[in-house]
This record gives structure tokens, C-alpha cells and sequence, in this order.
């Protein structure tokens, strides 16, 4: 959970305005880029977790930092993972935004911290929908949490590298219970995402 919700939070602060700037302002080379973030969403956990494994090994460049094998290590990964799901989706929301409204909020006299706040109140629910689509993805994955985090037993194993590990074990009735767990954080989540929808 701690490294589940760290690693959302970077991403949503990084990429809800990435992908403000994405949807809302037209630039040279916007379309290339919308088509690498649109790639990247859908880019493997093996393969994050080993270009991680490869920055924060003692011999990358990032090796001096001692992320490896501990629990910033992994939301470093996952951020990773969540960041494309995020700028995308609320690239996507931007643009299905009422083009009048901006034209409303700019004759107010608006600056653009003020456009910004209104419009991103604006897609709510479609900042919703991606921050939502973003946690389950890093609820989820396994391949960064074991190659970044080792898997070391109270330290860095997670729930899924754990389903992994006891289903390798033939402890199918641990995997299931743990996966169970997963699922109930999950509608959990849920539950408090619907509820925050019908109060705003």
C-alpha cells in the first residue's frame, strides 16, 4: 500500500500537468508524442524493471543512490509504469472538455494558474478514471516489484511478488487468500472513488 500509493501520487503530480499541456495547447510534434505516451502505456513490467534494475544497480548511473533492493527503489519503477497511463488519460479528458468553457473562462479574466484549476475541475471524473486505471496497473504488476525490490521477505516483498512466490511454492490456497486481499483493497478503493463522485 505504501508503495503503491507513493508511487501514484508522484505520477499523478508529474502527469496530470503533462498531460494538461498535452491535450490543451497544439505544438509541433504533438502527435509523435501523444503516439509515444499512447505506446508506453501498454510498455512491460519486466522490461521497466530491468531498465530500473540497470540505472540503480551499483554500476549504473544512479547506482550511488542504494535504491536497489529497498521500497523507494520499487516506487521509482512503478511511477514509471503509472506515468504514460496518467498523461494519457488526462490528455484525453482535456480534450473532450468544452472548447466554450475555455472560451468562458478566458473572458472572466482568468490567468492560467486559475484556467488550469477550473479546467482540471472541469474532468474531474476523467482524472478520476485515470488515477484509477493507474493504481490497479502498479497494484498489480509483479515484474518491477521483483527485479527492483528482491522479493526480501519483510522488506521489499510485496503482495503480488508474494502470490508469485507462494504459487511457486504449490501454496495455492496463500496465492488465492493474497489475491483475495488484492481485491478487496481494490473495491475498496473503488467504493471511496463512487462515493467521491456523488459528494462533488
Amino acid at each position: 500500500l505504501m508503495v503503491s500509493s507513493c508511487s501514484i501520487g508522484c505520477s499523478l503530480v508529474i502527469g496530470i500537468p503533462l498531460g494538461f499541456c498535452l491535450g490543451y495547447f497544439n505544438f509541433r510534434g504533438k502527435k509523435p508524442f501523444r503516439t509515444v505516451v499512447d505506446t508506453l502505456m501498454a510498455l512491460p513490467t519486466v522490461f521497466i524493471g530491468l531498465l530500473v534494475y540497470a540505472f540503480l544497480t551499483r554500476r549504473g548511473p544512479l547506482g550511488d543512490f542504494g535504491l536497489l533492493f529497498t521500497l523507494p527503489g520499487i516506487a521509482v519503477g512503478q511511477t514509471i509504469l503509472a506515468l504514460p497511463i496518467v498523461i494519457g488519460l488526462s490528455a484525453t479528458a482535456v480534450e473532450s472538455m468544452d472548447q466554450k468553457l475555455r472560451l468562458a473562462i478566458m473572458s472572466m479574466g482568468a490567468n492560467r494558474l486559475q484556467l488550469f484549476l477550473t479546467s482540471l475541475w472541469e474532468i474531474r471524473h476523467g482524472l478520476l478514471a485515470g488515477a484509477i486505471a493507474a493504481y490497479g496497473r502498479v497494484m498489480t504488476e509483479v515484474g518491477i516489484s521483483m527485479m527492483v525490490g528482491g522479493n526480501i521477505k519483510w522488506h521489499t516483498r510485496t503482495i503480488t511478488t508474494a502470490i508469485a512466490l507462494e504459487t511457486n511454492k504449490g501454496q495455492f490456497g496463500m496465492g488465492v487468500a493474497l489475491g483475495i486481499v488484492l481485491l478487496a483493497i481494490a473495491f475498496c478503493v473503488n467504493v471511496s472513488v463512487s462515493f467521491l463522485r456523488r459528494r462533488y
